[in-house]
């Protein structure tokens, strides 16, 4: 499991979470772990239903098929849902055999530091404002507080990025994503970013 994860909202963890889902090599399970502010489904263009209970008891996730790309299932985020039926949630969802990337909430309070937690890795994604940058590095420092390693850091809405970025994130840059006009994922030059994104997770050339 894969978070990504920022400090600031409209950072483009979203975003994202669904262009690393399409760029990655299918099947892959992308999951709003956002109870407060969901908009994965919203952008993925999916229904999101209550699957889950205050009770504890975790009801079979609400996964949807994504309407354009046939490799990537989306699971919106469950509404009424305890702090610790949540994190089983997440569990059950981490162990799924699909790659799976998360969409985490922003900001470094209990909410985002649960899917810190379950996932094997964290992408740190943030724009080039100073605010922005430090609450990124916030971020960065949660997740290793929390024992999950930082693979790298995507810079959005940026051609490029100074050297600076990595060095205070503390975790190598993966790449950037251009500001394109809306529909974003629909923009060839945002699916290419993504694509050089994943290689760079890869290790590829």
């Amino acid at each position: 499991m894969l978070a990504i994860a920022g400090g600031k909202g409209g950072s483009g963890k979203t975003t994202t979470t669904l262009g690393l889902a399409s760029a990655l090599d299918g099947p892959v399970l992308a999951v709003d772990a956002d109870r407060d502010m969901p908009n994965l489904h919203t952008m993925a263009g999916v229904e999101r239903r209550n699957k889950a209970e205050t009770s504890g008891v975790v009801l079979e996730p609400d996964v949807h098929p994504h309407p354009t790309d046939p490799t990537v299932s989306v699971l919106p985020a469950p509404s009424g849902t305890d702090d610790d039926a949540f994190e089983r949630w997440l569990e059950s969802v981490a162990a799924d055999d699909r790659t799976t990337v998360v969409d985490c909430p922003a900001g470094a309070g209990p909410d985002a530091a649960t899917p810190l937690r379950v996932a094997d890795g964290v992408i740190v994604v943030t724009s080039l404002c100073a605010p922005a940058l430090r609450d990124a590095a916030k971020t960065a420092a949660m997740a290793r507080t929390l024992g999950t390693p930082v693979v790298g850091c995507v810079v959005t809405r940026a051609r490029v990025a100074p050297e600076a970025v990595s060095d205070l994130i503390g975790a190598p840059m993966l790449g950037t994503v251009p500001d394109e006009a809306s529909p974003v994922l629909t923009q060839p030059t945002v699916q290419s970013a993504y694509r050089r994104i994943v290689d760079n997770i890869s290790g590829k050339k």
